[in-house]
């Protein structure tokens, strides 16, 4: 079966993978879309070390193949988005409501994929999307209504569950609150819905690209400004959440000083792991927080039925994410359309 496969050099795409049968608390999904997230990117720069060889990709959504021992809550034929949470289900964090802070579920990749030869890989993010089938632990697999596109469903699983989850769980935006959104990527845009869901009303989208204007308003900015300082002529006092969604020190600091009292910068973005930030201690004294937040904090068996829910009511935009479909044989041309910042989102199709 095809898939990409990253050596630690450059990606390529294979068509002589295999992957295990699932096992207990298994399921095999055919994956028919994928979405291409920067954290892929961020892989095969040397952002996120990560061990190779790797089957990449973590966003995506198919159809269930097989179950293994004890899979009930799905089965073969269903659809189902994927996340990358494997959390355990019985620890304090899981117990708590807070699988994102499973142990069970950060940095420990399996060995699911073979090459022909032998080779064993990899999954990354316990996923793997970019490949024809994978195997996901039972909590991964998130069964979805048939009338949602695939390609429009596999964004669920990362980009929607990070961006709109930031803004519900992590934030916790109230009605009447202000936002402000730095880097309006496939990050940026779904934290501008998750705003406008939550009634914020003062939305402001911060880009220095002015193609990314009308995107940004049409998934909830009510302001575009193409630099941080502007935001200070819609915003004299400073916002009551900001959102750094790029990855950038500089950018981090720049939300910190946005903040009007008692608010809060939420970090999206994700800068090379051994990156420093600053900011002025004082400037926190009033009640101002900086939160790191890692998926949006989400809770992926609620949150994605939510969402898929909130699509159904046209309430939450998905279609308008996938700016580009891509044969998984041009994964290429997706990695540098998406570099380049030409799309919003990139879906690899099987």
């Amino acid at each position: 079966m095809r898939g990409v496969v990253f050596d630690g050099k450059r990606p390529r795409v294979v068509d002589d993978l295999e992957v295990r049968d699932p096992g207990p608390g298994e399921v095999l999904v055919a994956v028919a879309a994928a979405g291409l997230c920067h954290s892929d990117l961020s892989v095969l720069d040397g952002t996120i070390p990560f061990p190779v060889p790797v089957v990449l990709g973590h966003e995506g959504a198919g159809v269930v193949e097989s179950v293994g021992p004890g899979v009930t809550h799905v089965a073969p034929g269903d659809h189902v988005a994927l996340s990358t949470l494997a959390n355990c289900g019985t620890c304090a964090d899981c117990d708590r409501g807070r699988p994102t802070m499973c142990r069970a579920a950060i940095g420990r990749p399996g060995r699911p994929f073979r090459r022909e030869n032998g080779e064993r890989l990899f999954n990354f993010a316990s996923n793997s999307a970019f490949a024809q089938r994978t195997v996901v632990t039972a909590v991964q697999a998130v069964k979805i209504p048939d009338e949602i596109p695939l390609t429009s469903a596999a964004l669920i699983g990362c980009g929607v569950l990070t961006g709109v989850g930031a803004v519900f769980h992590r934030a916790r935006v109230e009605h009447g609150e202000s936002v402000v959104v730095i880097g309006t990527g496939g990050i940026g845009l779904n934290v501008l819905q998750g705003a406008r869901l939550a009634g914020a009303t003062t939305i402001v989208a911060v880009d220095n690209n002015p193609a990314k204007e009308p995107p940004a308003r049409r998934f909830g900015a009510t302001h575009f400004a193409g630099t941080p300082d502007a935001v200070r002529e819609i915003l004299p006092t400073g916002a009551d959440h900001v959102f750094e969604c790029v990855g950038s020190t500089r950018l981090i600091r720049q939300a910190v000083d946005l903040l009007d009292r008692h608010g809060q910068a939420v970090l999206l973005g994700v800068p090379p792991a051994d990156a420093e930030a600053a900011f002025r201690v004082s400037s926190l004294y009033l009640d101002k927080s900086i939160l790191g937040c890692r998926y949006g904090s989400s809770r992926p068996q609620a949150d994605i039925a939510l969402y898929a829910e909130l699509y159904r009511q046209g309430r939450l935009l998905l279609d308008e994410l996938v700016t580009a479909v891509y044969p998984v044989e041009d994964f290429a041309t997706a990695v540098d359309d998406a570099r380049g910042g030409r799309v919003a989102r990139a879906v690899l199709t099987f």
